[in-house]
This record gives structure tokens, C-alpha cells and sequence, in this order.
């Protein structure tokens, strides 16, 4: 086994949280939600949406290329969060690295647009099928960074950002790359994205004109779903070694499918989590643990078998634990490099972000080990243990 430690040496990210570290964290700090309503699928919907400074910058990265008039918004989502961190790595145009975007849904909204005009007029537009195919995120980023790697594209829904973290790695220790690109991107705040969720009857009715919270992610107690989508992209920088400008290493990563009962299960324990987060911790002592940041994505069962499963694993001396879809909602295959964010943010300010509405969690020691989840529909879970460097 290769025991090699990999540097994450730059992080940017695009969400609702903002567009650079210092605005996210100030965002982590202020203990609001990033919820508004938008009408879609027929209705008021609380969503996670970027805010105008943002949507200004994805609009000037559209406006950057005559070609990237017609992409959907989870590409340049990707683009603009790629930019800024490749810039921010050091990474040359000489250098050779590989990339790895994924999406859960991809080019979701330009897919519905272009259904819908052929519905309408019996004609597909010329650039339908290459603008909607998931691979074209990574592509796109290869073209507007003129990169010359490796470049892999997949959808493992919501764990797809941090399976994007698992190939980087692999392919670092196998040597053969050294730098890697790796992250996710999500725009799914459309009119069938939501209808889907709410057939699924996981999406929040919650009114948040009248409730603090819309979503209850890591309320353990919650008798209804409230799980509410939000938008987003995040990318990071690896290296193989130890880098002089690491931010983090990445000490630890494991993965697990547990077998279904149906399309969207997950076992009372989910299994799957126990053996991704056995898998990550295995050369690591448990009581270094300092926080697990938990995919719990706001319904009653996703957020309490994943409890469950850290219980199992960590017995009577939990971690501190917290998550971030109470804030910005669930981004699907972004989610998980967006909850890496947190981890970084965290160990970089040596400050514990808890949930407002919890039981509160106290902060006894310098932070410098955190454990991030992911799981998606189809029991694929995904465990990721970053370091302080």
C-alpha cells in the first residue's frame, strides 16, 4: 500500500455561500441559512441559489468565450471555480495534470430546455447533444485551462465530488500524474429536478416565512423530510507528497457499496458508511478524530442511519459532528467537496462551525483531523480524512 501523503494545495469553490474563503467563512459564522423562494415545478420553492456577485461571475465566465454561450450553468459553475484555483495552486501552462468534475445531474436545465423545444416543434437544436453530455465538464475546463492530462468525467450522485477526490488519489499514488484537479458541480434548481425530489417525497414544505430553519439537517428528531436543493461548484489542487504550500493532506479515504432493497435505500446502520469510514481510519487512531462533517442531507432517515453508523464505528467517544446542508442546502454532486470546504475552513481557523439548532458541541482541542461523508442514491458511500498540514 503507498502510503504517500497527497497536498491539497489550493481550494476554490462557487456557491450560496459566496465565491472566495473569506466571504464563505464569514458566511459559516453568521449562523443564517442561504434559503430564498424561487417559483418552480408550479410552486413557491425554497432553494439554495448563488448570490448576485456570483451570478455576475459566472455571467462574465459566458462572456469570456464566444463558445461558452451555449453551455449550461454546472459547467461554467465548474469553469469559474477551476480558474481561480489552478491560479491559486501555481500551476502552469506547462504543467501536465489531470482532471476529474463530476455531476450528478450535468447539464440538467439545457436538457429540459432542449426536451422541451423538441417537444414543441419536433426539431432538436444543433448543439443539444454535446451541451447535455456529462462528460462535458471536464472537457470544457480542459479546453479553458489548455491542460494536457488526463481528463475523466462521471456521475456517482451525491458522492460524486469526493469519488472525483478518490481517482485524484489513485492516480496519484499510482504515479501515473502529480498534480490532479478534482471536485463537482451541480445547477439543479429547475422546474423537473424539483418535481423529482418531491415525488421522492424528500423535499422540505417546511414555510420559512414563519420558521427559523427549512431545513433540518442533523435534527435527529424530525417527524418530515426536509431536504432542500441548492447550487454550486468546488474544486481542489493535489499533489503527490508533501508540498511546501499544502493547505491540507489527504491521510485517509475509503469507500463502500452496500446491496439494495430498492432504487434509494440505505440499510437501518447504513453499512456502507461503516465500512467507508473503517476503511479511511484503518492506519489512524479514532480518538484523533477531531470532527466527521456528515453528508446528513435533511431526511429523517438519511441523516439518522449515518448517526447510526458513527456510533458503530466510534462507540461512546463520538467526534465533534456537524454539516452544512441546514445552510446551503443539498447540492447533489458538489456536495461533497463543499463539505471538504467546511473541513479546510475549519482546520485553517482552528474553529468548530456547529449546528445552530443542535445540542451544543464544545471545542476542546486545536483542530487538525477531520473526516468528510458522502453518500449517494445506491448506498455508495465515500469517507475522505484530511490533515493540517
Amino acid at each position: 500500500m503507498n502510503t504517500q501523503k497527497i497536498s491539497i494545495t489550493a481550494f476554490s469553490s462557487i456557491s450560496p455561500l459566496g465565491n472566495n474563503a473569506d466571504a464563505v467563512w464569514k458566511k459559516y459564522l453568521d449562523n443564517q441559512h442561504c434559503f430564498s423562494k424561487q417559483f418552480l415545478d408550479q410552486q413557491e420553492t425554497s432553494v439554495a441559489a448563488l448570490e448576485e456577485e456570483s451570478k455576475q461571475i459566472i455571467a462574465e465566465v459566458r462572456e469570456s468565450d464566444i463558445k461558452y454561450k451555449f453551455l449550461d450553468d454546472s459547467v461554467l459553475f465548474a469553469l469559474a471555480a477551476s480558474r481561480k484555483a489552478v491560479q491559486k495552486a501555481g500551476w502552469k501552462e506547462d504543467d501536465v495534470f489531470g482532471i476529474n468534475i463530476g455531476s450528478s445531474r450535468g447539464a440538467t436545465d439545457l436538457f429540459e430546455k432542449h426536451y422541451k423545444e423538441y417537444i414543441d416543434t419536433g426539431k432538436a437544436q444543433t448543439l443539444a447533444s454535446p451541451t447535455t453530455t456529462l462528460g462535458n465538464i471536464s472537457s470544457w475546463i480542459a479546453h479553458d485551462l489548455q491542460s494536457t492530462g488526463p481528463e475523466i468525467s462521471h456521475s456517482i450522485t451525491c458522492s460524486t465530488a469526493l469519488h472525483a477526490l478518490l481517482n485524484g488519489v489513485a492516480w496519484l499514488k499510482s504515479g501515473m500524474a502529480d498534480k490532479f484537479l478534482v471536485g463537482g458541480s451541480e445547477a439543479p434548481l429547475t422546474d423537473f429536478t424539483i418535481a423529482q425530489m418531491r415525488a421522492l417525497k424528500i423535499y422540505s414544505r417546511i414555510d420559512q416565512e414563519n420558521e427559523s430553519w427549512p431545513n433540518l439537517a442533523f435534527d435527529f428528531e424530525k417527524t418530515q423530510n426536509t431536504m432542500i436543493l441548492g447550487e454550486g461548484a468546488a474544486v481542489c489542487c493535489l499533489e503527490a507528497g508533501e508540498k511546501e504550500n499544502a493547505i491540507a493532506y489527504v491521510t485517509g479515504v475509503g469507500y463502500a457499496t452496500e446491496i439494495l432493497e430498492h432504487n434509494i435505500s440505505i440499510s437501518a446502520e447504513a453499512d456502507c458508511f461503516q465500512k467507508s469510514m473503517k476503511m479511511a481510519l484503518k492506519d489512524h487512531n479514532l480518538d484523533e478524530v477531531d470532527i466527521i462533517v456528515m453528508h446528513a442531507p435533511g431526511t429523517i432517515k438519511g441523516d439518522i442511519t449515518e448517526l447510526r453508523a458513527i456510533e458503530k464505528v466510534f462507540g461512546e467517544k463520538l467526534p465533534l459532528l456537524t454539516t452544512n446542508k441546514w445552510k446551503i442546502g443539498h447540492t447533489f454532486g458538489a456536495s461533497g467537496i463543499l463539505s471538504l470546504e467546511l473541513a479546510l475552513l475549519m482546520i485553517e481557523n482552528n474553529t468548530f462551525i456547529d449546528v445552530p439548532f443542535s445540542e451544543k458541541q464544545n471545542q476542546k482541542k486545536v483542530i487538525k483531523k477531520v473526516l468528510i461523508n458522502a453518500v449517494g442514491f445506491g448506498g455508495n458511500a465515500v469517507s475522505i480524512l484530511i490533515e493540517k498540514a
